[in-house]
């Protein structure tokens, strides 16, 4: 391998959105340094499965809707 081509891997401390704290490797910021998430696994509905709204501009959903009604199984 070749010298000097790969980042620092140190310590940090992750915080999460509740206030959940944990120790974790990273080449993130500098040794000691916090890292304050905004968005994680207990917050983003990607994860929680939170509710997610169907916007209709221009009337496309409705379009959709009727062009495909007729073809429910």
């Amino acid at each position: 391998m070749k010298a000097n081509i790969h980042p620092d891997y140190h310590t940090i401390k992750v915080v999460m959105t509740d206030g959940t704290e944990y120790t974790t490797r990273s080449t993130w910021g500098a040794e000691g340094q916090t890292m304050n998430l905004e968005i994680d696994p207990k917050s983003h509905p990607a994860w929680t499965g939170g509710n997610q709204q169907l916007v209709d501009r221009a009337g496309r959903v409705s379009k959709f809707k009727k062009r495909f009604e007729g073809l429910g199984l």
